[in-house]
């Protein structure tokens, strides 16, 4: 419960963070004469929606398992995460079409205070962004990694934004003409790019958790290695693991001596469990299914 509290508390931040930039460059991109910064302001207000979606997630993710969801609510917490990388790769798609136009059509030099603007954006996405991932990573959230993307996706928009203008700003004073007032167009064009790539890069962990991948050597592994260490277990003959919301289920298939009454492999069992739950704390339901000896078996698994 603490660490879906510090996934909800990084979602509430980013909302109000979010909230105070889309109102700074919005008006800073129509006084200034830069679309850049009012696209820039749209995204951010999408990025609102963005942490929504994340709180919503994660709030649904902790309830308990009930009548109707036995195995709990944990897939909130992936398909929060699906949606904020579907909205990045929409977000990218936007900047394009709009990057596109503005290289097109002719517009004025943008004003050079709007640098500053966007100097101070930079650094506070930026910030968010790091504080974000370091809470994503340290509970193992998808869904909040995915926010920390959004605020660097910011950054990087507004980034390129700041490029844009200063050559635009720049070059039309040096050598004159219009083709410079659209350099902002092209910067954000090259950023959007790399925002869609991060996009589909955030959008396969979170498929890969609603469809039921396997994590990586670096869960499975100490979990099958506790499960062996229990005096008694002569195999794992399977061991299948998933991610659910912020914690892992894992089901495993224990091979034991055929001898054994019902009440000792019960028994064993239960050790089993216990030894996964204290060698892997992120595994959360353990479900052991106890099986006879058989050297062939086991040799094939």
């Amino acid at each position: 419960m603490i660490d879906t509290y510090r996934g909800i508390r990084a979602a509430q931040l980013g909302m109000l963070v979010n909230a105070a930039l889309a109102a700074i460059k919005l008006v800073a991109g129509i006084t200034g004469n830069t679309y850049a910064l009012v696209a820039d302001a749209v995204e951010s207000a999408a990025d609102i929606v963005g942490s929504l979606v994340v709180w919503g997630g994660l709030a649904v993710a902790a309830q308990p398992a009930d009548e109707d969801h036995p195995y709990g609510h944990g897939k909130a917490e992936a398909i929060a995460a699906a949606v904020v990388a579907v909205m990045l790769v929409g977000a990218a798609v936007g900047i394009a079409l709009e990057s596109i136009e503005g290289i097109v059509v002719p517009h004025a030099v943008p004003a050079p205070w709007t640098l500053a603007v966007l100097g101070g954006v930079i650094v506070v996405k930026w910030a968010m962004a790091r504080r974000v991932k370091s809470i994503g990573v340290g509970i193992d959230s998808t869904a909040v990694r995915a926010e920390a993307w959004h605020h660097l996706s910011d950054a990087v928009t507004s980034a390129a934004a700041f490029t844009g203008i200063a050559v635009a700003i720049w070059g039309s004073r040096w050598f004159g003409g219009t083709w410079w007032a659209s350099a902002d167009d092209w910067a954000a064009l090259l950023a959007s790019g790399v925002i869609g790539v991060n996009g589909l890069l955030l959008l396969r962990p979170a498929l890969g958790d609603l469809m039921d991948r396997m994590p990586g050597e670096e869960i499975v592994a100490p979990v099958r290695a506790a499960a062996e260490r229990v005096e008694g277990v002569l195999a794992i003959e399977k061991l299948w693991v998933r991610k659910t919301g912020l914690v892992y289920e894992a089901t495993a298939h224990v091979q034991a001596a055929p001898t054994m009454t019902l009440f000792e492999a019960h028994e064993l069992g239960h050790r089993v469990q216990d030894a996964i739950h204290t060698a892997v704390p992120a595994v959360g339901l353990v479900t052991v299914h106890m099986e006879p000896f058989d050297e062939a078996r086991s040799a094939s698994s």
